[in-house]
């Protein structure tokens, strides 16, 4: 089938390259959307030095990015009223009649795409098309996964190229295979200088699993336009769960015991403002991701994991030179990086929580700032947006990991699942087994704070810290963790951390170092070098263990009454966490048996202790 690409919009030379690759659906797909958003020119993107320099520098010249004094970064800003997911909007296509968990935000297939299409229609008229072609996951490997991304955004493109490994090869590998994720992003009309999107109000994301592909417009904001991120996501949670890998909202790790001469890759998933990324970074450890992980078996008998991605869009307030002293160095010495939503003075970029004396006024999301500046709701702005990020390459980072691009992943020794829980959960367990680290990844809750709903205190359930992205019912979800996990000769470990145990004057109980102790004792066990204490809630460290660690991690005295206060189980709180879990999940069609039994069991146990000690808080030495 020949396509009518347009000569005069795309050029002869942007044709040879796709006719290259050899691809019938991806000038299927170029045809098609190019004459829905009728751009004005379309420019294939290769691999290429020069291809990824046109786009830097076009970045630049059409003012979505703003060089900074800092040599090779630039500050990206969004609309101020699109400067974080917009979950209402993001919505995944289910045809009629399939079933429609009640924890995914769907619509109807016909509907849906109705819907964007006509909103999509002539959305790129006067500008320019990027064709764009990515890998997910590391190249010439069995986790790749190939992405076409369509962007008017420049933006977007060169986000992507910090973020993602260039994918142009990778698609002429595929030898005409229809079996690749696609993207097709437009920001829309645009307004103001920086420009951003004016139409807010139709700004729409929609997941389409039969298509394997992500359409959205009206955006810039790099959760909402990105595709190949937590868009992506969805998508591979969908292949995943019918092809039996796990696709997860993880980091990846390296720990490297001091004295051992070993390292132990570790998964960790843990809900926003939970320690996800201070844990991914606790000093003397490497990195291989901070945000998604795919999991497959090997040979070996192990799960081994790679990061989709080779760069990372972190949240920057409270980076500074204490507490992320890695991440806040990359930041401040020259290289190739992208601010976005952060304030300008002189141009110098500020942040909340920098550690540094900030200015009084300059340029951020809002346009001309000031301190007390208020929006038109009468809300004051802060200096800079608190969901404002960064944009780099891991290998720019001192702790990158040297198997961050390994075609065959890392073998994964363990996973932790966190949550924030200022009166329940103990600091750290581990799991009697793969089932029931399914049922702690599961139990996940995180407590609100300020920062989050804006209501402090109130219990949210988030399974496996994916909840927001998940498009298939958390019943099939789970039995393919189950399934997986019955597959592995060798499953990981699992443990549950909380970092945010509180005393009953509302002081933590655990200090922000003491996370590398729970890390190290998890690697110790996941080797066998410790012993443990069983409870109905798992396995915890003895009390001689954390004391020998605390001196020779931390130079630290660690007490009984601290590890009384810490590791008792406060059963009341316990049992009243396993009913708001039953409850979550009896909403749920078909939840595995398996997850019915240990929630019971752990309820017997645990209301046998009440009936045994008279006690709703039993100290960890009670079951020596």
């Amino acid at each position: 089938m020949v396509y009518q690409l347009k000569l005069d919009v795309i050029g002869q030379k942007n044709l040879e390259k796709l006719y290259a690759l050899k691809n019938e659906k991806v000038l299927r797909i170029i045809d098609e959307f190019t004459r829905l958003c009728k751009p004005s020119k379309v420019t294939v993107i290769t691999d290429s030095p020069e291809d990824l320099e046109y786009v830097r520098k076009k970045a630049i010249e059409l003012g979505e990015e703003i060089p900074l004094k800092l040599e090779g970064a630039t500050v990206h800003y969004d609309s101020y009223l699109d400067q974080a997911r917009d979950k209402a909007n993001t919505k995944t296509l289910i045809p009629k009649g399939e079933y429609r968990s009640p924890w995914i935000n769907t619509i109807d297939r016909d509907e849906g795409l109705k819907e964007i299409l006509s909103i999509m229609e002539g959305s790129m008229k006067g500008k320019e098309c990027l064709v764009r072609f990515f890998c997910l996951g590391p190249k010439n490997s069995k986790f790749t996964i190939c992405a076409l991304q369509l962007t008017d955004s420049f933006y977007v493109g060169h986000s992507e190229d910090l973020l993602y490994r260039q994918g142009y090869e990778e698609f002429k590998k595929l030898n005409g295979s229809e079996n690749f994720y696609y993207f097709i992003h437009s920001a829309g009309e645009l307004i103001g200088n920086p420009p951003v999107t004016k139409n807010i109000d139709k700004r729409r994301i929609y997941i389409d699993l039969k298509e394997n592909r992500v359409l959205t417009v009206n955006n810039q904001y790099a959760g909402n336009s990105l595709g190949l991120k937590k868009l992506a996501l969805r998508l591979a949670i969908n292949q995943s769960n019918n092809e039996d890998w796990l696709a997860e909202h993880m980091f990846i790790m390296g720990v490297h015991p001091p004295g051992k001469n070993r390292v132990s890759y570790f998964c960790g998933a843990y809900p926003s403002a939970c320690g996800k990324t201070s844990t991914a970074m606790i000093p003397g450890q490497t990195i291989v991701g901070d945000d998604i992980a795919y999991l497959r078996l090997w040979d070996d008998g192990h799960a081994h994991a790679v990061n989709i991605e080779c760069g990372i869009f972190g949240i920057i307030q409270d980076v500074n030179p204490r507490d992320d002293s890695v991440i806040y160095e990359a930041l401040t010495t020259p290289k190739e990086m992208i601010f976005s939503n952060v304030l300008i003075n002189e141009g110098k970029p500020y942040w909340l929580g920098m550690g540094v004396k900030t200015p009084a006024k300059g340029f951020n999301h809002s346009g001309e700032w000031h301190v007390g500046k208020k929006d038109d709701e009468g809300k004051e702005i802060p200096l800079a947006h608190p969901n404002a990020r960064y944009t780099i390459r891991i290998v720019d980072l001192a702790n990158a990991d040297p198997h961050l691009n390994d075609p065959k992943g890392v073998p994964i020794k363990g996973i932790f699942y966190g949550g924030r829980d200022s009166d329940t959960m103990v600091p750290v367990l581990e799991s009697f087994d793969w089932e029931h680290g399914i049922f702690l990844g599961a139990s996940i809750e995180s407590e609100t704070t300020f920062a989050t709903l804006g209501k402090m205190g109130m219990k949210k359930s988030n399974p496996m810290a994916n909840l927001d992205f998940m498009v298939i019912p958390l019943s099939k979800y789970l039995t393919n963790h189950q399934k997986f996990g019955k597959a592995l000769k060798h499953p990981p470990k699992v443990f549950a951390t909380n970092y945010f145990l509180k005393d009953g004057n509302g002081n933590y109980l655990t200090g922000m170092l003491d996370k590398k102790v729970w890390l190290l004792w998890a690697e110790s066990r996941a080797h066998g070098e410790h012993e443990a204490v069983r409870t109905p809630i798992g396995h915890i460290p003895r009390y001689d263990d954390l004391v020998h660690l605390f001196k020779t991690i931390l130079n630290k005295a660690y007490s009984k009454e601290e590890y009384v206060q810490q590791f008792s189980l406060r059963t009341e709180k316990l049992l009243e966490k396993l009913d708001r879990i039953e409850n979550l999940f009896k909403k749920e069609e078909n939840t595995p048996e398996f997850f019915w039994k240990i929630l019971k069991n752990q309820r017997t146990e645990l209301k046998d202790l009440q009936e045994n000690y008279k006690e709703n808080i039993i100290p960890p030495f009670e079951f020596y």
